[in-house]
């Protein structure tokens, strides 16, 4: 397997599990991955949220564990990377607001690089304009930003665990689909995962 470059791009409020166990399972499988938060630098953190489906209208939200980011964003060049992922959360949807975020996912998206988002991380994706004339999956909320960017929403399944890929983009609805999100990034990656 080629070592891959991967930059993941968070906030405050990012969605507990979909910030860690995505990175965790590439570094696992040996990718290196740079979290980055706009106004902070590697060593600092960021809050988390977790987000929970318990038969409410919407997702509740309990305090998560703080998340160590291990590198600089004022140091990005995202030439330098590989792939990028966007977790969910409450993050994407104040980051996007960030000029040079949307300078970064602009990047990886006119580059065709491989790009995982995941529940709320389709709304920064679409304030970049990168989703025209794709299909992608989101927290069912986040359904009219996409269409209004030009992009296709599809319906998760039942359970949550779907994924879709459209050209360069992997997205899933919630992390209930982390087994098939991160597979399907994997494979884009050209890294084969034997289920």
């Amino acid at each position: 397997m080629a070592v891959k470059k991967i930059l993941m791009l968070v906030g405050d409020y990012v969605e507990d599990y979909e910030v860690m166990v995505p990175f965790q399972m590439l570094l696992m499988v040996g990718h290196d991955v740079h979290a980055v938060c706009p106004g902070k630098k590697s060593g600092e953190q960021v809050r988390t949220a977790i987000h929970d489906f318990e038969g409410d209208q919407t997702y509740s939200e309990k305090p998560g564990h703080n998340f160590t980011l291990n590198a600089n964003f004022d140091d990005v060049d995202p030439a330098a990377y590989d792939a990028l992922v966007v977790p969910g959360g409450r993050a994407p949807e104040y980051i996007r607001l960030n000029p040079r975020v949307i300078e970064i996912v602009k990047h990886f998206g006119a580059t065709k690089k491989p790009i995982a988002a995941i529940c709320h991380g389709p709304q920064l994706l679409a304030a970049a304009g990168v989703v025209s004339g794709c299909s992608l999956m989101a927290y069912p909320s986040v359904q009219p930003e996409i269409e209004l960017a030009g992009g296709t929403y599809v319906s998760p399944n039942e359970t949550f665990t779907s994924a879709v890929v459209s050209n360069n983009l992997v997205t899933s609805p919630a992390w209930p689909a982390h087994p098939e999100w991160i597979r399907k990034f994997l494979e884009m990656l050209g890294t084969k995962i034997e289920p």
